[in-house]
């Protein structure tokens, strides 16, 4: 049995292309407080200039550089290697659920139109020429849209979906907690349109509750509870008769 080189990892890297998929396996130097990221920086400047990835900010706030690390969604910047490694050894392929363009580099496009499916959107309730309404910051609607706020649209959740595995159709966490979100604005004007969009076949009610959403994200979002909120206010509907939930 070969032991592990204390001064290398042993990094394997799910790449794609035009030809297809294939693993391609790198020796990258060990190194403190070392982060996925920093790996996947490293094989591109020193050992394959080919490798395709993204990222920006570097420091957990674009969240451009998630992807998979050892069957897990996580970002990179934010990742540090001796927490996720297997022996000296990680694997690091693209998110999972979307489609990948090249090497750890997805489609986001399916991810961001079903913000729109999902009615993600400010309903105006006033033009630019009336006054702002005054809205209770200490409400408890204004609580709830505050609960979601904070997401920065890393798809982190939505790789993390075995709904969205199973039914590519599924909204996704991330866009039903965009729709609790507006839907609790006090300034949004049209909650139904909200309710008719995510009561569908591909909407809230398909989500099975395993809570993979909340326990993955980054930022320490609760999707989950946005989407029984939207159970919750369809059905209401429903029996009210104003709504297909």
């Amino acid at each position: 049995m070969t032991k592990p080189d204390p001064l290398h990892l042993d990094v394997t890297i799910r790449r794609s292309d035009h030809d297809g998929s294939r693993d391609a396996h790198f020796q990258v130097p060990a190194r403190d407080n070392q982060t996925i990221l920093d790996v996947v920086s490293w094989i591109q400047q020193y050992a394959d200039p080919t490798l395709s990835y993204r990222f920006a900010c570097r420091v957990g706030m674009c969240g451009s550089c998630a992807m998979m690390v050892n069957g897990e969604p996580r970002w990179a910047c934010r990742t540090h290697v001796k927490k996720v490694l297997n022996g000296s050894k990680v694997h690091i392929a693209p998110l999972r659920n979307l489609p990948v363009i090249k090497d750890l580099v997805v489609d986001m496009d399916p991810f961001f139109d079903k913000w729109g499916q999902a009615e993600g959107r400010h309903h105006p309730t006033q033009t630019r020429d009336d006054p702002v309404p005054r809205i209770d910051p200490e409400g408890a609607q204004r609580a709830e849209a505050n609960a979601g706020i904070e997401c920065i649209n890393c798809s982190v959740c939505y790789a993390a979906c075995d709904t969205v595995a199973g039914n590519p159709e599924y909204l996704g966490p991330a866009a039903l907690q965009r729709a609790w979100t507006v839907f609790n604005d006090g300034k949004n004007a049209d909650r139904q349109a909200i309710l008719d969009a995510v009561s569908g076949s591909s909407g809230c009610h398909n989500c099975h509750s395993m809570g993979s959403c909340t326990h993955y994200c980054p930022n320490d979002l609760n999707p989950m509870q946005a989407i029984t909120g939207l159970k919750r206010e369809t059905v209401k509907a429903f029996i009210r008769g104003k709504s297909n939930a």
